[in-house]
């Protein structure tokens, strides 16, 4: 029986989302999608608990003989080669730390060794599905973001992650780049936007969806929004000119309130001389979970293995 069918898994902060995908033709199986609440706190054995239970609902609902592999989206610092999460110093998934997930996974699945169990970063495995079939699947060159608890991104050439090289910074990601005081991480994610509400009126809030509520009648919600279009395109501006990106698509929670910053973005970009085509995400989640089961799709992953240490 030839194997065409391979699980895409998301995991993010907080849950995990898996589902199976044709990767002949990059649908998702809709009736295998699995979602669980993850206590990011808890010790590795139930993380790895929660994991393998909500992919052996995919697995049954396909059968294992059908399957060619898993592919995972996994947020960093990860060993993306050997499997190994080497993530600390954060308020998620630390007890993972020097944790084998790979073999971890394998034996909560009592799968045999051989089978294939492949990561990508959470942020290129989004990327590589909205190259194939979403926002830039007409596009050679793309860059996409993710704006939420952080700031993601990745450069895609030809549907393979860029991860170095003189046309992308160091990591083929730009949250790490210093801007104004700090690095971009905190200035383009949750956090810039729920410290300079406080800062500005005393008031804290749950999230940015809460501070958009109040953005079309509270001007100090309302600048924000335009500050923070306003400098995105700034500071992405000379990374999508170095790179050549045809598109940049923009995903994550904070995209939900594009409407409230996306013209500002766009409007910056052209003023800095960037020509490339904005999009917001459609596919969103699914995006990931169809980028992450390609690490299944043999040609991908030789083109892709180069990659995976510089993640």
């Amino acid at each position: 029986m030839e194997k065409n069918i391979a699980i895409g898994v998301d995991i993010g902060g907080s849950h995990i989302s898996c589902a199976a995908i044709d990767l002949a033709t990059f649908e998702i199986i809709r009736e295998t999608i699995t979602e669980s609440a993850v206590n990011n706190k808890a010790h590795a054995n139930d993380i790895i608990g929660v994991w393998a239970d909500a992919l052996s609902d995919v697995i049954k609902k396909i059968g294992i003989d059908r399957i060619k592999g898993i592919g995972f989206g996994m947020p960093g610092p990860f060993d993306y080669v050997k499997g190994i999460s080497y993530i600390k110093g954060v308020a998620k998934y630390e007890h993972l730390f020097g944790c084998y997930v790979k073999d971890a996974i394998s034996v909560s699945l009592s799968v045999p060794k051989s089978f294939p169990i492949r990561f990508m970063n959470d942020v290129s495995a989004f990327a590589v599905g909205e190259a194939l079939v979403g926002k830039a699947a007409n596009a050679k060159r793309s860059m996409s973001v993710t704006l939420g608890t952080g700031f993601g991104s990745a450069f895609i050439d030809n549907r393979i992650p860029v991860c170095d090289g003189s046309e992308v910074p160091k990591l083929g990601c730009v949250y790490h780049i210093p801007y104004r005081e700090n690095i971009a991480d905190d200035y383009f994610s949750t956090r810039w936007f729920l410290g300079n509400y406080k800062k500005l009126t005393g008031k804290e809030m749950n999230g940015v969806k809460e501070i958009a509520e109040l953005a079309l009648t509270d001007k100090t919600a309302m600048d924000l929004f335009i500050d923070f279009g306003n400098d995105l395109g700034t500071f992405l501006a000379p990374y999508l000119i170095r790179f050549r990106a045809e598109i940049v698509v923009v995903g994550g929670n904070i995209s939900h309130a594009y409407s409230l910053f996306g013209d500002f973005f766009e409007r910056r970009l052209r003023k800095e001389g960037c020509s490339s085509d904005v999009a917001l995400s459609e596919l969103k989640e699914d995006a990931a979970l169809i980028g992450s089961a390609y690490l299944l799709d043999d040609s991908f992953w030789k083109s892709v293995q180069h990659a995976l240490p510089l993640m």
